[in-house]
């Protein structure tokens, strides 16, 4: 019972101290991306999805760390857009007694860059960037309530400025007495800048996330529904924090209806199983499609869709999503079970 109560106790402190902004206010913005084929084909991000064999599952809620993902490994690889490419790689192990870990780098490449003056003019140099999160992540269960954290040192590097970063995430799950349906709460990159890219700079705030969702299995029918609610401490997604800041002379003529400020928050996932084996996906993220889109030809931007396929011990998730009309993503994920002998 203490536990529930310190863990209750911490996700009430991070949803005051945590100050929330969207996208482009923040820095370690990768932190924010889904490097899983198959959340990327749920809209981005599900927190209270139920399947134990995932392992992709904890970096999104780490409370979702189970025993039944000892012994596994993952690699993941995500083809972004140009030649910026992200990927994460995790393995998990449990012990009887103490509680379920597991150790993943997440990881981002923005490829390389031609050094040119502050007039423009190239001097024949090149330079690179990239960013590191180490993820540490620990688990466990009381009854049907589970519990985890993710400690997450966090490296950048930009050509010459280099910046060191800590953050954490905090979950969990309850389930229902049937396990059909699961909710969940999620506080994500707790923390903040420990060095700043360049001396006496200021500190930047991290992508703190407050979210909650709910995943349901029909009883009667091989489908999946999942919905998570994100960004829970800023109600206006629609307009920067500069900007909800400012005086409210125009708040009338640029204000949403209610109805469209709550999907902004919302991610909707359905997952057809028409056997243990093959799984079809598909997601919705309104907020994605508000802030890309293309008014003249809005397209399917802010939808995704992908498959999930397992073989003996391989686990092979595959997911496209729509961010703009000039592309899409593309999402690979392979997990292996050493639990089983090649």
């Amino acid at each position: 019972m203490n536990r529930k109560f310190y863990l209750i106790l911490l996700f009430i402190l991070s949803f005051f101290t945590g100050k929330a902004q969207i996208g482009g206010e923040t820095t370690y913005q990768f932190l924010e991306l889904t490097n899983s084929a198959r959340m990327a084909a749920l809209g981005g991000n599900q927190v209270a999805l139920s399947d134990t064999s995932d392992l992709n599952l904890p970096f999104h809620n780490p409370a979702l760390l189970h025993q039944g993902m000892n012994n596994m490994v993952l690699v993941n690889y995500v083809n972004y857009f140009i030649d910026i490419n992200y990927g994460y790689a995790s393995y998990a192990r449990s012990y009887n007694g103490i509680g379920n870990f597991a150790l993943g780098m997440h990881y981002i490449n923005y490829g390389e860059f031609k050094e040119a003056t502050e007039l423009g003019e190239l001097t024949g140099n090149f330079f690179n960037a990239a960013e590191y999160a180490l993820n540490m992540i620990y688990s466990n269960k009381y009854k049907r309530l589970s519990y985890g954290a993710n400690l997450k040192p966090v490296f950048s590097v930009f050509e010459s400025y280099r910046s060191f970063g800590l953050a954490a995430d905090l979950g969990m799950s309850f389930s229902a007495k049937d396990s059909l349906t699961h909710v969940a709460l999620v506080a994500r990159n707790i923390g903040g800048q420990i060095t700043t890219y360049y001396e006496d700079g200021s500190r930047e705030p991290i992508p703190f996330n407050l979210q909650a969702g709910i995943s349901t299995k029909l009883k009667y029918a091989p489908v999946m529904l999942s919905l998570t609610m994100q960004h829970l401490t800023n109600w206006d997604l629609g307009w920067s924090e500069e900007e909800n800041q400012q005086t409210l002379e125009n708040w009338y003529e640029r204000r949403e209806s209610f109805a469209k400020q709550i999907m902004r928050h919302a991610v909707l996932g359905v997952e057809i199983l028409p056997s243990q084996n093959f799984t079809l996906r598909a997601g919705y993220n309104y907020q994605r499609r508000q802030e890309l889109k293309y008014d003249e030809r809005l397209s399917t931007v802010g939808f995704s869709m992908g498959f999930g396929l397992k073989v003996k011990r391989f686990r092979l998730d595959f997911a496209t999503s729509r961010f703009h009309l000039a592309g899409s993503s593309n999402l690979f994920s392979l997990a292996i079970n050493l639990n089983e002998r090649f």
